[in-house]
């Protein structure tokens, strides 16, 4: 009897075997089955083979808004009610974080970027357009405007230093507008573009007509020094503005998405890359497909707690601003739909929104709140 009773090693170890192999089997199951419960979709197909969802991250606990007011060019600060997209208050009792010192005295498009490589975590740099349209008119701002962009930098997003205006582009160029940047994994340096029309060496006063606007790029790893421009998207006869560039965070981290304004029709559209910032582009439903007309300043983030879903902000410039939208299939210029406004501000302005984290964003709520 003693001898029937002890466990076979060799059968315990298959047993094992067993019962882990049913216990993952089940579990497999239930996960679908939880999140078909809670509404949410893991049809991973809407973003292309070479792209997958990326994986909720627990320590995101709100978004920080960067804007400027109407006209009012200086940058405001608003911090999104815990983790709702869409839901904002503005901070520094509503006044101004950043008024610039140099340069035309005002800010407008602001742009927070993150820091990459070295810098991840690390380190935030804002930049913004030098224009105080107060000071000029339109047509003055675009033959002979601002051939720089302000940069501040911060190591916590709550203290704000080294303030400058760095020139960008030459003598031809007739402006610098709505500057962004990203980091660019594959040259391990940050990506700066802007929108600029240029005009003949031989129109030294720029008073004749100009090329149509493109994007133009430079490279920088500090934002003090720049590679010479280069021009990254030229639509011609079309004038392209207000580039906006999300990464999509794919299996190879070469999928992007980039929004643009097409300033000769007024409308936003999207295009989509697998390939890299350099890749292939292409824009989905056509050359005439959009997601919206009278607007300006796409403004694109990944949801925190969705990260299948993207959110916008269109600035619908000739009414109140910024308007909040959002698309669980962002590679499309069709489905995209107007988010609740319930608690978004009214008149922001064209600027960027920042995932952050529970720590920056308790400092924020403790410095500006």
């Amino acid at each position: 009897m003693e001898t029937s009773t002890r466990a076979n090693p060799l059968l315990l170890s298959i047993l094992a075997g067993f019962l882990l192999v049913s216990s993952c089997l089940a579990l497999s199951i239930e996960k679908p089955r939880a999140a078909a419960a809670a509404g949410l979709s893991l049809d991973l197909s809407e973003y292309g083979d070479q792209v997958t969802r990326r994986a909720a991250d627990p320590d995101l606990a709100g978004y920080l808004g960067v804007f400027f007011l109407g006209a009012d060019p200086y940058v405001y600060f608003y911090l999104s009610n815990g983790n709702n997209p869409t839901s904002f208050k503005a901070l520094n009792k509503g006044s101004p974080v950043m008024k610039p010192t140099k340069g035309t005295g005002g800010v407008r498009d602001p742009s927070i970027i993150r820091g990459g490589g070295d810098d991840a975590s690390k380190k935030w740099y804002i930049i913004g357009t030098d224009l105080n349209i107060g000071k000029t008119t339109w047509d003055a701002s675009q033959r002979t405007g601002s051939k720089g962009i302000f940069v501040w930098e911060s190591t916590d997003l709550v203290n704000w230093v080294n303030e400058r205006l760095v020139t960008v582009e030459d003598s031809t160029a007739g402006m610098v507008w709505a500057p962004e940047a990203i980091w660019d994994p594959a040259k391990k340096q940050y990506l700066v573009h802007w929108a600029s029309k240029f005009y003949p060496t031989s129109d030294a006063r720029h008073t004749g007509n100009p090329s149509n606007i493109r994007i133009r790029y430079a490279y920088t790893s500090d934002f003090k020094t720049f590679s010479t421009p280069q021009t990254l998207i030229d639509k011609s006869p079309t004038n392209i503005i207000d580039l906006d560039i999300l990464p999509l965070n794919g299996t190879n981290g070469q999928s992007f998405l980039r929004f643009m304004k097409d300033e000769t029709k007024k409308t936003v559209f999207v295009e989509v890359s697998t390939t890299g910032l350099f890749g292939t582009w292409t824009r989905p439903g056509g050359d005439s497909a959009t997601i919206q007309s009278g607007v300006e300043g796409p403004a694109a983030y990944l949801d925190n707690l969705n990260p299948g879903k993207v959110h916008l902000l269109l600035d619908f410039y000739g009414g109140d601003g910024y308007r909040p939208y959002e698309s669980t299939n962002p590679q499309s210029n069709s489905g995209w739909t107007a988010s609740s406004r319930s608690g978004f501000p009214a008149n922001l302005r064209h600027g960027s929104v920042l995932p952050i984290s529970q720590g920056l964003y308790d400092a924020l709520n403790k410095k500006w709140g």
